[in-house]
């Protein structure tokens, strides 16, 4: 089995902020909807995924955003089976960082994710909902 065909595409883009309503107001403007709010209280940040069509962009107020171009935190690619994904990423030695599988109790069921660093320093995390 190829890793392609477990992946089904991008998931969301993800955005840290100072100011989660400043932010959320921007992407209002521009025809983006509040698709889920919570807060992580393991990492104590709001967070708020905002949908425009197929596009989601998730942002936490971190109080730690970078404020300067460049500010892109990950990427996220939606997968079928991230336990399978995660095999076949270590195989190929991809998981540099030594991630493990991760659950949050976002959305109705929960999401489980991993995430792995890019040849540029980018965050690539693999993402499937419950």
């Amino acid at each position: 089995m190829k890793l392609k065909e477990q992946l089904n595409g991008i998931q969301h883009v993800g955005i840290p902020t100072n100011d989660i309503e400043k932010t959320i107001r921007f992407y209002e403007t521009l025809g983006f909807e509040v698709a889920f709010q919570t807060v992580n209280e393991g990492a104590d940040e709001k967070v708020a995924f905002l949908k425009l069509n197929t596009l989601v962009i998730e942002t936490y107020e971190n109080k730690a955003a970078k404020m300067e171009d460049g500010a892109i935190d990950h990427i996220a690619i939606d997968v079928k089976d991230i336990e399978k994904v995660y095999e076949m990423i270590s195989e190929a030695g991809l998981n540099t960082t030594k991630d493990t599988v991760h659950f949050l109790p976002f959305w109705e069921n929960g999401v489980k994710f991993f995430t792995i660093e890019g040849p540029n320093k980018e965050k690539v995390e693999f993402s499937q909902y419950l």
